[in-house]
C-alpha cells in the first residue's frame, strides 16, 4: 500500500474530492470526524474538539496529515461566540492532533493545511504575495491564528505547507450555488460596486494542489491557492449569467444593504482580495482550469 493520509474535515467538499484523488493515486486515506461514516476504503476515527477528545489510534501508520477542519466562515452572523467557534474549530482541532504526536510514537513527516485568502482580506487592487503582511480585521486575525497553530508542527521536525485558499467554485457546494440561484430566477446582480476582486479556483485544481503539496517535499510555508486569473465580482456575476443564458437587469446590490443584513460578515462578499500565484506556479504546478470560462464550462456542461 501507499503512504497513509489522515484528513481532518474529510467529509467536506474539499476533503471528499481530495480523498478520491488520493485513493486513485494509491494512498491510504483516513478521516477524523465527529461521527462514524461508511465511506468505502476510508477508515473514520472519532474526535470531539470541544470536549478535547480524540481517538489516539488515528495517527497509527500516518505519514501525512491534511488539516481541513473548520466551522463555515459565512454560515451565520459573526457574534463574538460565533467568532470564537470559527477560530477554535481551526486552531484547537489541529492542536489536539499535535498533542497526540507529542505523546506517542509516530511517523508523520508532513502537514498540509488549509488557510484562507482572508489572511489579506480587503486590499483593493493590490496584488497580494505570500510575503505581504496580514490584515488586522477578523478574517486576517483568524487566518493568522490558524496558520500559527498549524506551524507548531515545525517544532516536531515536520514539514508544513499552508494554502491560502480563495473562493472555491463547484456546482453544488460553496459560493457558486448561492451566486447562481438568484441569476437563475432573473434576480442576479453584482454586489456593492462590483469592482472588488475575487481570487477563485475550481475544486479539481484545489485537490490537485493539495496532492502537489503532499508529494513535493521541496514545498514548505504559505502558498496562495487561486487561479492566475482573478476577476471582479461584476465579471464573475456576468460570466455566470452568460453561461446560464440569463439576463442581468437589476442594479447592483448596495453595500449598505449587505452591511445591514450581514453586519461584519459582509466583508466576505465586499472585501477585495487579488492574489499572486507565482510561488505555486514556480513549483511546476499546472492549472487545469485557469480561466472562469473553462471552469464554468466544466461545471455546467
Amino acid at each position: 500500500m501507499g503512504k497513509r493520509v489522515l484528513i481532518t474535515g474529510g467529509s467536506g467538499s474539499v476533503g471528499t474530492r481530495l480523498s478520491q484523488l488520493l485513493l486513485e493515486n494509491g494512498y491510504e486515506v483516513a478521516h477524523l470526524s465527529r461521527s462514524k461514516t461508511n465511506l468505502p476504503n476510508i477508515q473514520t476515527y472519532l474526535w470531539n474538539v470541544e470536549q478535547n477528545q480524540i481517538d489516539a489510534e488515528c495517527i497509527n501508520g500516518v505519514d501525512i496529515i491534511v488539516h481541513l477542519a473548520g466551522a463555515g466562515i459565512a454560515d451565520s452572523r459573526w457574534t463574538e461566540e460565533r467568532k470564537k467557534t470559527i477560530i477554535d474549530s481551526r486552531t484547537k482541532s489541529i492542536q489536539l492532533v499535535y498533542q497526540l504526536l507529542k505523546s506517542n510514537p509516530h511517523q508523520v513527516k508532513t502537514v498540509v493545511s488549509a488557510s484562507a485568502s482572508g489572511y489579506y482580506s480587503e486590499r483593493g487592487d493590490k496584488l497580494m504575495k505570500e510575503t505581504d503582511s496580514p490584515n488586522t480585521d477578523f478574517l486576517g486575525e483568524c487566518s493568522v491564528l490558524w496558520e500559527n497553530a498549524v506551524d507548531e508542527a515545525k517544532d516536531l521536525g515536520i514539514r508544513v505547507v499552508k494554502f491560502r485558499t480563495g473562493v472555491i467554485l463547484e456546482k453544488n457546494a460553496g459560493a457558486l450555488p448561492k451566486i447562481a440561484a438568484p441569476i437563475k430566477f432573473g434576480f442576479g446582480a453584482p454586489l456593492g460596486n462590483g469592482k472588488q476582486w475575487t481570487s477563485w479556483i475550481y475544486i479539481d485544481d484545489v485537490a490537485e494542489m493539495y496532492l502537489k503539496g503532499i508529494e513535493d517535499e521541496t514545498m514548505q510555508g504559505a502558498y496562495n491557492m487561486s487561479t492566475p486569473n482573478p476577476i471582479t465580482n461584476k465579471e464573475l456575476t456576468v460570466a455566470i449569467a452568460q453561461k446560464l443564458n440569463k439576463p442581468l437587469w437589476l442594479p447592483n446590490v448596495p453595500a449598505f444593504l449587505l452591511k445591514l443584513a450581514f453586519g461584519e460578515m459582509s466583508a466576505v462578499v465586499l472585501g477585495s482580495t487579488k492574489m499572486n500565484v507565482e510561488k505555486i506556479e514556480q513549483t511546476g504546478f499546472k492549472f487545469k482550469f485557469p480561466t472562469i470560462k473553462s471552469a464554468l464550462n466544466q461545471i455546467y456542461e
